[in-house]
Order: structure tokens, then C-alpha cells, then sequence
């Protein structure tokens, strides 16, 4: 994987002429990172002396980095922050994560239909291609650091299919690009929450995937592009 011109662009495996771009996030969708990030999170309150509740970091895991330590830091302190947290990042949290039930076979599923597998996610580019590499996932592109709408910019710029995701603010991104939405509840949110932010579908995990997507008809949300 390359990153070509800064950590919103693409970083590409396969060949870049492929229709069918299936847009996946990474935290509680394809992995569970929670027990890493938790670590993270409790030797950056060691080293800083800030009190962090690192259960309540990772029942909310979906939001930028940013978001979070802004709830624990002071302003003047939430960049420091962010830059010790990530040097932190790379080694307390990559090796703990695992990945989800249902997410190989769900990438093998887009892979299998000549379709492309594509992380979109709020984590940075460079952290997010550290978890799959050490886990050995098949993913065709990354774009790290970008949230709900910025999001759906990338999937606009993929001419996406799809989005798949545990958060609201990826069914959000599904709506401002105008793919499909597709929810599982293996993260922060409720069936109901994805469903009203905008889910076409909501699966209870990755595990249901791999069916629904061979049932569906794989024509475009709007239409034929």
C-alpha cells in the first residue's frame, strides 16, 4: 500500500480500473481494536498524568482521535496529545487487535464479484495499513483520517457502491456520497441509530455479510452511473 500525496489519498494494491468499490471502516467493523487502543490510552494517561476511563474510550470508538482527547485534555494540550498518543499507538495497540468474525470472508465476498475492498476510516492512514498488514487482510485502498462527511467525499471520489460500517457517521458518509448503507451492530451503535441515520440494511455483524451481498442485485442506489 502507497500513500500518494498525504494521508486522504489512496494506497493501492490492485489495479486502479475497477467499477465496484466497496467502502469498509476499520475500528468494530472489520477489527476489534478495543483492547489495543484501551492500552494506548492508559500508558498516555501515565505518561501524561491525566486521568482517562479507558472503558468509556472504547465503547464510543468511531469518532476522530481528536474528538477524544478532547474530552480528557485541555485545548492547549489536545495536540501534544495527539502526537504522543500515536508514537504510543504503534506499539501498545497494533499487535492486540483482532479481526472481527465475518470480515475475510465479507472482503473475499467483494473480491469474488470483481469488486474492490476499500478502508475509510477516521484512524490515520499509516496506523490503519499497520493493523492490516500485521493481520494479512486482502484491502485494495486505504484513506485514513476522515470522519461522516469526509467520508462520503472519498466515496464520492471512488464512485463507490457501497459503504459498511458500525458507526452512524458511516451510514452519514453513505448519504452524502449516495451509495448503499449497509450497518452492522458490532460497534457503538444500535440497529436503530444506523437505521436512522440512513442504513439501507443493518446486519447484527460482518458474519450476515458475505449472504447479503451474494443476494443482492449489484446495480447502483441511483441508478445506472
Amino acid at each position: 500500500m502507497t500513500n500518494a500525496g498525504g494521508d486522504h489519498a489512496p494506497h493501492s494494491l490492485r489495479s486502479s480500473f475497477v467499477a465496484l468499490n466497496v467502502g469498509f471502516d476499520l475500528d468494530m467493523t472489520l477489527l476489534d481494536t478495543r483492547a489495543g487502543i484501551a492500552a494506548a490510552f492508559r500508558e498516555l494517561s501515565r505518561r501524561t498524568g491525566v486521568t482517562i476511563d479507558t472503558d468509556i474510550v472504547v465503547r464510543r470508538l468511531g469518532p476522530p482521535l481528536r474528538t477524544e482527547l478532547a474530552a480528557w485534555f485541555p485545548a492547549d494540550a489536545v495536540e501534544d496529545a495527539v502526537t504522543l498518543y500515536r508514537a504510543l499507538y504503534e506499539i501498545h495497540a497494533i499487535a492486540p487487535a483482532v479481526v472481527l468474525p465475518g470480515a475475510v470472508a465479507s472482503i473475499d465476498a467483494v473480491h469474488q464479484a470483481g469488486g474492490r475492498v476499500v478502508v475509510i476510516t477516521s484512524k490515520l492512514g499509516r496506523l490503519a495499513e499497520l493493523h492490516l498488514r500485521h493481520l494479512g487482510l486482502d484491502i485494495d485502498e486505504v484513506h485514513g483520517d476522515v470522519f461522516a462527511e469526509q467520508k462520503g467525499a472519498v466515496l464520492k471520489a471512488l464512485d463507490a457502491f457501497a459503504m459498511v460500517g458500525d458507526h452512524v457517521a458511516d451510514m452519514t458518509a453513505g448519504v452524502v456520497a449516495g451509495v448503499h448503507r449497509v450497518g452492522v451492530t458490532t460497534g457503538p451503535c444500535s440497529a436503530t441509530d444506523l437505521d436512522a441515520a440512513g442504513a439501507e440494511w443493518v446486519l447484527a455483524s460482518l458474519e450476515d455479510f458475505p449472504a447479503w451481498w451474494r443476494d443482492r442485485d449489484l446495480s447502483w442506489p441511483s441508478g445506472e452511473r
